[in-house]
């Protein structure tokens, strides 16, 4: 059974900067590919970052330029920071990791329950 739990999220003003955490846990064997989605008030959940195993990187073009994905994989973890932060960046952020297990080697598609960022005033 794994587990990934989001952490760093909270409130910051127009123009700041947040570091979104995400730490995976459990019976892991390996994981491929992780990445970052998110969900505003409205809106439907959109893909905002991916990194590979071997760090090749994707990103959304409305963060492009502004967010940095990044993993630290002795640690089963994956990092968002998020620069120059809009209202528009105002959202559920979650987690997500296709990570391989004993019982299902094959992998499967993880998902963290989120964390809330809000940029406002």
């Amino acid at each position: 059974q794994v587990q990934l739990v989001e952490s760093g999220g909270g409130l910051v003003q127009p123009g700041g900067s947040l570091r979104l955490s995400c730490a995976a846990s459990g019976s892991i064997l390996y994981i491929n590919d992780m990445g970052w989605y998110r969900q505003g008030p409205g809106k439907q959940r959109e893909l905002v970052a991916t990194i590979s195993s071997g760090g090749r990187t994707k990103y959304a073009d409305s963060v492009n330029g502004r967010f940095t994905i990044s993993r630290d994989n002795s640690k089963n973890t994956v990092y968002l920071q998020m620069n120059s932060l809009e209202p528009e960046d105002t959202a559920v952020y979650y987690c997500n990791a296709r990570i391989a297990t004993p019982t299902y080697a094959r992998g499967m598609d993880y998902w963290g329950k989120g964390t809330l960022v809000t940029v406002s005033l």
